[in-house]
């Protein structure tokens, strides 16, 4: 099924897939997504990436607060200010104390779909592991239209740049690190005491 995300009801048919358990394809403030609801979804979203679980997903949250129901690591002020945005923090687990990645997206759309679920998503490139991301729908209903079943199409992705993926920054050590430059600079990083 394809949709449209202007719809009237696209946010409400998205949160009602990710509901019942399905993997999907939204548009996201980076690139396009499989999404699926956390935690029950992530095998099936390896599966479908052939993909090894070794490499953990990245988790959308609506709010930038809501990060804390999740960890107890501070967040840097500079960092967490500039939520909702295309930033990537990965962060120690509250209760197992290994680390999740967690963005709160740029996207007033997706950040509805979100809450309309009732619980994080998911979210990683639509391509299969080691190739490169499809950032065009035309693209993605080629290659996964008779898997996925429902394919939200937001046009071109991420306003007028260059489609990007989201800067990952990680909180695990005694500073900040940057894992991947992405759709957020990261120059500000240096120029801070922490």
């Amino acid at each position: 099924m394809l949709i449209q995300k202007d719809g009237a009801d696209s946010a409400d048919i998205a949160a009602s897939f990710l509901k019942s358990g399905k993997v999907i394809i939204i548009p996201t403030d980076t690139i396009y997504g499989f999404s699926g609801i956390v935690p029950y979804t992530k095998r099936e979203i390896f599966k479908i990436k052939r993909r090894p679980p070794s490499k953990d997903l990245i988790t959308l949250i609506a709010e930038p607060e809501d990060i804390f129901n999740y960890t107890s690591s501070s967040v840097p002020k500079e960092l967490f200010g500039l939520w909702p945005a295309p930033l990537t923090l990965i962060v120690k687990d509250t209760e197992n104390g290994s680390s999740s990645a967690f963005r709160c997206p740029d996207d007033d759309w997706l950040r509805s779909v979100i809450k309309k679920t009732g619980s994080p998503i998911y979210s990683t490139s639509v391509n299969y592991s080691a190739f490169p991301a499809l950032t065009k729908i035309e693209d993605i209903k080629k290659e996964f239209e008779d898997i996925i079943p429902l394919i939200v199409d937001g046009g071109k992705v991420y306003n007028d740049k260059i489609c990007a993926a989201s800067t990952i920054i990680s909180l695990v050590g005694e500073k900040p690190a940057v894992i991947r430059e992405g759709a957020v600079g990261t120059d500000f990083l240096f120029n801070t005491t922490y």
